[in-house]
């Protein structure tokens, strides 16, 4: 995956995916995690997903402006809603200190300093605002594939 991308990926992430590799809250926010077996299809798709951002950044007014991975602290999506909002990493530093930023099909642009899990365990109780987005659910479904 690291080649195909041609960066590491955050930490929790990866244990993310590991333990959660389908994750979806309120039917809605899906996490894209790479499914075991078919990373490679997960590196393709996200790469695709690399175009519309691009068309997205060029619309966003933002100060500083954001432009997609692989550029300097470029975005690089990880997950997205059935309503056609981004989640995505600012991907300034290291994979362990990239940030999240939301974009909305609305044209809402924001920034949350902090991870991934971090960004999902604040929606999920509610210390993250849904600024922007349609209301979602926060019920969490999945598969974790190490519990019975």
């Amino acid at each position: 995956m690291e080649g195909g991308l041609g960066t590491a990926l955050p930490p929790d992430f990866m244990l993310l995916a590991e333990h959660f590799p389908v994750l979806t809250i309120g039917d809605s926010l899906a996490v894209t995690s790479p499914l075991p077996g078919r990373e490679q299809a997960w590196v393709r798709a996200t790469l695709d997903e690399l175009e519309i951002i691009g068309d997205w950044c060029e619309d966003a007014h933002g100060d500083p402006p954001v432009r997609p991975f692989p550029a300097p602290g470029g975005l690089l999506p990880w997950g997205a809603t059935d309503w056609g909002d981004y989640f995505l990493w600012s991907t300034n530093g290291t994979p362990a200190q990239w940030t999240v930023t939301v974009a909305t099909r609305g044209g809402s642009w924001w920034h949350y300093d902090g991870g991934i899990v971090q960004f999902l365990t604040g929606f999920v109780d509610g210390s993250v605002e849904q600024w922007g987005l349609h209301a979602i659910a926060t019920e969490i479904t999945g598969e974790d594939p190490f519990c019975d």
